[in-house]
């Protein structure tokens, strides 16, 4: 077997890359803010063909394929320019054929800014193209945002889909012709011909739909609205039926605000079960649930210290082996025992590198694997399993090939309060032991984490010779009830207290100097870098805030004319901490120069809050600079842009230590 590249520039990168990453002249902000070089890989059925999205000019993207089997390069099937959708995904639905979505923001009145996903299937060379989410049309009393989603690949039907749709009703005016089907329900789809066939109906309420891998759905969740609001509240309602019946039996209730209940995420056909989430002593773990109405719940795996982060799969019919969770790193607890001996084998192939199946072919002969760690970002291989061979398919970010990557340690700091604080810790290579200047790093969410491997935005600032921590603050998700607190606004003192002794750790070691400890954060985390530099003005000597959250009322009110406002007002809350807790209402206190950063078309966090920010410094006289990019969202997905990011990013940092 050979090693596959991709065709065109991507393949140009690949060859230079060792040589590029030797260079005296190695440029970080360029190499580190390229976007992956292959990513979304997804195996044809009979395991001889791979698909592989690469960027392109600005947001945009290709789709490649590639035949495992030829010494042919890759071909391209098509492309978009990421304004306003972006390729996200692409399966195969047969040998010759591909489901793809994507996914965009567009503008619309009253200043909404509006995410919208379609789902389309193409062949290989890119024709034949048909859209398989619904359409609407003039008559068309709304527009629906979401194209729907595959719930079953129906492994033994090539070409064929089990999809849901949204439907929107349709009404003629001076006509008596309408069309009432409104909600999500599930159509068996043709790939190739589009024809379809209703396996259930449209139903006002559904959220989501969950079948067996087989072709029949076995569950149905239906959104509980509240009264007459038409505000969401956030609990499911899930019903399911008996193997080889029709009629839907109640199952149960998830609430995904308090969560509490049993969330399911999948149904084994052969055992009759549900696998399915549920809290344990205040930690996520993972159960089944047998589906003959006997509610009686089997524990699978729980830990003691962390959350079940979910479960592991394997196949075209997403047969579950195994469960994840992360400590320090990530590990699976493998209920499939063939696949655990096989990964324990694989593994002294690519010593130092830790594996997981992407995808299979249909009967499980070849294998798709992802290996990686802290200093490598990363390749794919492909495992033939009749001939028991491995070979390197793509490596993720080829121009890193040969380059001294830090290494990323865990450890713990002790917070003012006496709590160990988890964290990541990385430091430039030959510098351990020495003082170099340091970043403190705080994740995005709040309800999220930082994980074990390779981070292009850490490494950036690691290669240019910064130390970094990223700091699991009490608030972070992934530790458990307690650990989250009221979550990361509410209990905002909290977090950013524990931000904050991350930077005096950095100091207390030695590890930097008072003066050269700056603060960088994106989403959430740059909400915790400007809060930081709020209540400890002295203690960073430069803040960097991406896409950040700066007033928790304005946040609030950016969910205002959506279904889930009433969540989101509950989940930031209401009292004193909205204004203590929101960075733009005392700029005058940031005694720090501030970098803003913001993608003008983010839904997640609007710009607004960056102008707002933008203001508050100015008439504080804080010096501060903002940079606004017109067409990109909440992840600045432009390979351009980012190298500038980081670029400005060090020099701002640079020029505010005195280096």
């Amino acid at each position: 077997m050979i090693a596959i590249f991709p065709a065109g520039a991507a393949a140009l990168a690949i060859v230079s890359g060792a040589a590029l990453a030797q260079s005296a002249d190695f440029d970080a902000a360029k190499v580190f803010g390229a976007r992956e070089a292959i990513s979304n890989l997804s195996l044809s059925p009979d395991g001889r063909k791979i698909a592989y999205i690469v960027p392109t000019v600005g947001a945009g993207s290709a789709l490649y394929t590639i035949d495992l089997d030829s010494t042919e390069p890759a071909k391209r099937a098509l492309a978009d320019s990421g304004d306003p959708d972006r390729l996200q995904r692409c399966n195969w639905v047969s040998n010759t054929r591909l489901v793809c979505t994507v996914y965009g923001v567009i503008d619309k009145a009253y200043l909404e800014i509006l995410p919208f996903t379609r789902t389309f299937a193409v062949d290989v060379g890119g024709g034949n193209p048909k859209m398989l989410s619904n359409r609407e049309n003039a008559n068309s009393l709304y527009q629906s945002l979401g194209g729907g989603d595959v719930v079953d690949w129906l492994p033994d039907e090539d070409g064929m889909v089990l999809m849901t749709r949204n439907y929107v009703p349709q009404a003629k005016i001076g006509s008596l012709i309408e069309k009432k089907a409104e909600g999500l329900g599930v159509d068996r789809i043709n790939t190739s011909t589009l024809s379809s066939q209703r396996v259930e109906p449209a139903r006002d309420g559904a959220v989501e739909y969950i079948s067996d891998g087989k072709g029949v759905v076995r569950i149905a969740g239906y959104q509980h609205i509240r009264g007459e609001t038409g505000q969401a509240s956030g609990i499911i309602n899930y019903f399911f039926r008996m193997k080889g019946q029709r009629n839907w039996i109640p199952f149960g209730q998830f609430d995904s605000v308090k969560d509490t209940g049993f969330n399911p995420y999948s149904v084994d056909a052969e055992r009759d079960v549900v696998y399915g989430m549920m809290k344990k002593d205040g930690r996520w773990a993972a159960y089944e649930m047998p589906l003959d109405g006997s509610d009686k719940a089997t524990l699978i795996y729980a830990h003691p210290d962390v959350d079940v982060g979910g479960f592991r799969y394997v196949g075209r019919q997403r047969r579950v082996v195994g469960v994840s969770y992360t400590t320090d790193k990530t590990s699976v607890h493998y209920i499939d025992p063939a696949i655990e001996k096989l990964r324990i084998s694989l593994e002294k192939a690519v010593p130092g590198k830790s594996l997981s199946v992407v995808d299979a072919s249909r009967d499980e002969s070849r294998l798709l694997l992802f290996g990686g760690n802290d200093t490598d970002p990363g390749a794919y291989y492909l495992f033939d399993r009749p001939s028991r061979q491995l070979a390197k398919v793509l490596d993720v970010r080829p121009q890193l090939t040969g380059r001294a990557i830090a290494e990323m340690k865990s450890i713990s700091y002790k917070a003012a309060d006496g709590t160990m604080i988890p964290a990541y810790l990385q430091i430039p290579v030959g510098m351990e032991g020495k003082k170099v200047p340091a970043i403190v790093m705080p994740h995005g969410g709040p309800s999220s984490r930082d994980y074990w491997g390779f981070d292009w935005l850490s490494a950036f600032f690691v290669a240019r010779g910064y130390a970094v921590i990223q700091p699991q603050f009490r608030g972070s998700s992934g530790y458990g009830d307690a650990w989250f607190q009221k979550n990361g606004f509410q209990s905002w003192k909290v977090a950013i207290g524990d931000v904050n002794d991350a930077g005096r750790y950095l100091i207390g070691q030695g590890i930097a100097d008072p003066g050269k400890v700056a603060i960088f954060g994106w989403s959430y985390g740059g909400y915790a870098a400007l809060q930081s530099a709020v209540t400890e003005p002295g203690l960073f000597k430069a803040v960097v805030a991406v896409a950040p959250v700066t007033d928790l009322n304005e946040l609030k009110e950016e969910s205002r004319n959506w279904t889930n406002f009433r969540i989101v007002s509950d989940y930031i809350g209401s009292g004193p901490h909205i204004a203590e807790g929101s960075p733009a209402r005392h700029a005058d206190r940031i005694k720090a120069p501030v970098l803003l950063f913001h993608g003008e078309k983010d839904r997640n966090v609007r710009i607004g809050e960056s102008r707002l920010m933008d203001s508050r410094l100015a008439s504080a006289g804080v010096p501060h600079e903002f940079v606004a990019y017109p067409k990109l969202d909440h992840y600045l997905e432009d390979s351009a842009v980012r190298e500038q990011m980081l670029r400005k990013s060090d020099e701002f940092i640079r020029k505010a230590m005195g280096m």
